[in-house]
């Protein structure tokens, strides 16, 4: 039967449940167990997908194309578990779901309420979540949000009946919360934790293992005990999550201090030790790195760590195949369109990226980056908006085409180098109508795209709404530009991968490469980009 593990957090937000749920799952799979994974957000937006990066940070696209939290991004870069539409609900797909039984007289005239009809929707979602062919040793599901917010307590409801469904002995809560340090008094303080367990307990729940975050800090032995004696947990089961670097080393301390082992006598399971080796010696890689290279990263959303998660995280994945740390320095394009010009801001770097973003705000800067990059023979990869970039900056720099923009920004140009896809006209609802997901992606041979992936074919994920136009493609062909990626759709063909031959390493893709990367399997572009990317730092030297 499967088990279930339910991760809830406490104190604040963006305690680092995602993490902590995604190390639980590498230690289950290391020890032989097929684990799903689950992420349940409170908000009542249907999913992330029309939310402001500023507002949610990164969207996290799946093979299928559901838009989902962040979150997901760890779970991939953490396990294998297979991540689809079911891996991501949220209070306004719940609600949404249930209004539409209602319309359709499903409930056969009943009263429409939080419980039972609400709380089993919940509920429906976690079994379809483990009704696949192949049986689910685990499910680890996440509920987002605080414990004690309003917004999550129709979800612990509905766990708080799960449990009782399925059997406790089925059944593991793992409560991770904030252990606050007073500089003033100089100790950590267990109150709140002890207050968001009672919280917990209110409801109905009583955690099994408590996470707790320490910052720099760890737990002393008394401390472990009083968290344990007031919260009603074994001593062994108080884990102790300090701030540790690199992100990729939480699972090993996790495992020093027997979490898997816990998790799993808790559940009733047995299961053979698990070979770390490999983890292991990618974590001792990255602390050993010396040399360091300098990526000028130009973007929009600048202001927010978590706008683009995924790209930051494939950058280290790279860096660790190169033997190298990646400073990564996000500039905000409208400063590059404000410097006199982009030297001022980009001669430092040793490689550029342009990525994805949606809007006219801070284009202008992009496409001096690209240019800057261009002229300069600084490696450049852009991705998505990125690539758009790129062939617009061709079209007005190189093809004199001087008005070349997108339909996107500038729906009357007399050059509609990039367009809007042919689906996408008349679309009026902005939610889940991109081309999203996974698609096939035919690579030209003897270019670079195809040294990089060696092979002919790969798939890759879209998030995107308009497309390189291909009544410019013998023009931009003839300034220079490659297309070593296409996808065919119908009687014609998708750009999907654009690149220079007479430039140390230009490429930039049309899909989100930074979506698959893991750590001991780096995106072969992003790779790639940071090898050239050294390369350039040592001619620079």
């Amino acid at each position: 039967m499967t088990k279930y593990i339910f991760t809830t957090g406490g104190v604040v937000s963006s305690i680092g449940k995602g993490i902590a749920s995604a190390s639980i799952g590498m230690l289950l799979e290391a020890r032989g167990l097929r684990v799903a994974m689950m992420k349940m957000d409170p908000y009542i937006n249907v999913d992330p997908g029309t939310m402001n990066p500023y507002e949610h940070g990164e969207v996290f696209v799946t093979d299928d194309g559901a838009e989902t939290d962040l979150d997901l991004g760890h779970y991939e870069r953490f396990t294998s578990s297979k991540l689809s539409q079911k891996s991501n609900a949220t209070t306004g797909a719940v609600y949404n779901t249930v209004i539409q039984k209602e319309r359709r007289g499903e409930y056969l005239g009943k009263t429409v309420q939080v419980i039972p009809h609400i709380t089993d929707e919940i509920k429906s979602r976690i079994r379809s979540l483990t009704a696949e062919e192949e049986p689910v040793d685990v499910a680890i599901i996440e509920i987002g949000g605080t414990v004690g917010d309003i917004e999550s307590l129709p979800f612990l409801e509905a766990l708080r009946q799960f449990r009782l469904e399925v059997g406790p002995e089925h059944c593991c809560c793992v409560h991770v919360t904030l252990v606050p340090y007073i500089e003033a008094s100089g100790e950590l303080k267990t109150k709140p934790t002890q207050h968001s367990v009672r919280a917990l307990r209110d409801i109905g729940l009583q955690p099994d293992i408590i996470i707790c975050r320490t910052g720099k800090n760890r737990l002393a032995k008394e401390q472990r005990q009083k968290i344990a004696l007031f919260c009603n947990v074994g001593n062994d089961a108080i884990i102790n999550a300090e701030d540790i670097f690199p992100l990729y080393a939480i699972p090993l301390n996790f495992k020093r201090q027997g979490l898997d082992d816990i998790t799993l006598r808790i559940l009733g399971v047995t299961a053979p030790e698990g070979d770390l080796t490999e983890w292991t010696d990618m974590v001792a890689r990255m602390k050993a790195a010396e040399t360091t290279v300098h990526i000028a990263a130009v973007g929009k959303y600048v202001g927010h760590d978590d706008a683009y998660k995924s790209i930051n995280e494939a950058f280290v994945h790279a860096g660790i195949h190169n033997d190298c740390n990646v400073r990564l320095s996000w500039v905000d394009s409208e400063e590059v369109e404000k410097a006199s010009s982009a030297d001022d801001l980009l001669r430092e770097c040793d490689a550029i990226l342009v990525g994805p973003g949606f809007g006219a705000r801070g284009i202008e800067g992009k496409i001096a980056a690209a240019r800057y990059a261009r002229e300069n023979n600084v490696p450049y990869f852009g991705i998505c908006l990125g690539m758009q970039i790129a062939v617009l900056e061709l079209a007005r720099h190189k093809a004199g085409l001087d008005e070349a923009s997108s339909t996107e920004f500038a729906p009357d140009t007399p050059h509609p180098v990039i367009s809007l896809l042919s689906e996408q006209r008349g679309v009026k609802d902005m939610g889940g109508t991109m081309r999203l997901g996974q698609y096939r992606c035919d690579l030209r041979e003897e270019t670079r795209a195809h040294a990089a992936y060696g092979d002919t074919v790969i798939y890759e994920r879209h998030r995107h709404r308009y497309e390189f136009n291909n009544e410019y493609l013998d023009t931009l062909t003839q300034a220079g530009m490659v297309v070593s990626g296409t996808h065919s759709k119908g009687d014609h063909e998708l750009v999907e991968i654009i690149e220079l031959t007479d430039h140390p390493w230009f490429c930039a893709v049309q899909f989100h490469p930074e979506f698959k990367s893991k750590p001991l399997r780096p995106q072969p572009l992003f790779r790639d980009f940071v090898g050239a990317a050294l390369q350039h730092r040592k001619q620079r030297d």
